[in-house]
């Protein structure tokens, strides 16, 4: 069974027990992008939201060929809970799940990749403890800049490291106001600060 796990943020630099191929294409389906949710280490995570422009984001194909493993080690990188199954997003070129925001489009794309399934982190934007909800540029911003050195210079790196293909209108506000301009050695401080994966766990995306 062909099975890809689409990327957009640090999957790409740091998939952790995620068994992808260390190749990263970038012909991936066009999906909506930005800095949406706010995440446990402080930073705001990139996640499908609707109010982004398109962009075509990246997959790797997956050392496995069972769409149970994918799922499941997905989840673990993920940190989403067990209970949360819809988190986790999943296609077949034959199905979709209308409930899963562009699901009708990467089942598309993977049929015309010749995959077999695609798996892809469907957590939600998240703002303020609310999921669902998205930020804007001015709260995003004031957020960033009021919190602690460390985790701001967590929430830079981040953005740093994050590939340009996302390219909206907060990341501009980033690069302007803060100065947080896309560098290549942002991904490797990431890793060395957060250090080496646990066995069977990693950090959220």
């Amino acid at each position: 069974m062909r099975i890809a796990c689409l990327g957009w943020g640090s999957l790409i630099w740091k998939p952790g027990v995620l068994p992808v191929a260390a190749h990263w294409r970038r012909d991936g389906p066009d999906l909506p992008i930005d800095f949406a949710r706010e995440s446990d280490g402080g930073e705001l995570a990139t996640v499908i939201c609707d109010t982004a422009p398109l962009t075509r984001v990246m997959w790797s194909m997956m050392r496995t060929d069972s769409l149970a493993a994918a799922r499941e080690l997905l989840r673990q990188r993920e940190k989403i809970p067990s209970s949360q199954p819809r988190s986790i997003g999943c296609v077949t070129p034959g199905t979709a799940n209308p409930q899963l925001a562009y699901a009708t489009t990467i089942a598309t794309w993977a049929r015309a990749k010749g995959l077999d399934a695609v798996v892809w982190t469907a957590l939600p934007p998240r703002f303020a403890g609310e999921n669902g909800r998205i930020p804007s540029i001015e709260q995003a911003l004031q957020y960033l800049q009021a919190l602690p050195e460390d985790r701001r210079r967590h929430a830079e790196l981040y953005v740093r490291a994050t590939p340009r293909f996302v390219a909206t209108a907060l990341r501009e506000a980033l690069e302007q106001e803060l100065g947080w301009l896309p560098g290549p050695s942002a991904a490797p401080l990431l890793r060395a600060r957060q250090g080496p994966p646990r066995p069977g766990s990693s950090r959220r995306r």
